[in-house]
């Protein structure tokens, strides 16, 4: 598989990510710091996306229903050279099912994940996969 997305910035103004029939827009400048994504923050998003991709695929191959799922990412900066380590998560998924074993979901999401893997292979990456009941 192949793919292909573009950006464009204006000076002194923000950014846009251009995916598809989606733009996702991102700060540049500290005028928009906190109310825009940096490009740290959307390499996390990236990461929590592939995730949650991934707990839809395989409530499909392991056969279990759920309502939803959420994820909270959280990384610390190194500075010299500047990079992401200690990449932490926590996946919770809303369901009844019976059928859902959060162990083996984790493991699958750690081994079949895109971007985790391609993550796993610069930093450190710990988490938990957790359930709640629906009520």
């Amino acid at each position: 598989m192949d793919y292909h997305v573009s950006a464009s910035s204006i000076s002194n103004k923000n950014a846009v990510i251009h995916i598809k029939e989606s733009d996702i827009d991102f700060g540049t400048t500290s005028k928009t710091a906190e109310i825009l994504p940096n490009p740290a923050e959307l390499f996390l998003g990236s990461f929590a996306a592939c995730m949650l991709k991934n707990v839809e695929r395989f409530s499909a191959m392991m056969k279990f229903t759920y309502t939803k799922a959420k994820v909270e990412v959280n990384a610390t900066r190194l500075e010299n050279p500047p990079r992401m380590d200690n990449i932490a998560y926590k996946l919770t998924i809303h369901s009844n099912d019976k059928n859902l074993n959060a162990d083996l979901l984790k493991k699958n999401i750690e081994k079949f994940g895109t971007i985790f893997n391609t993550v796993k292979l610069s930093c450190t990456i710990s988490g938990t996969v957790n359930t709640i009941e629906n009520v």
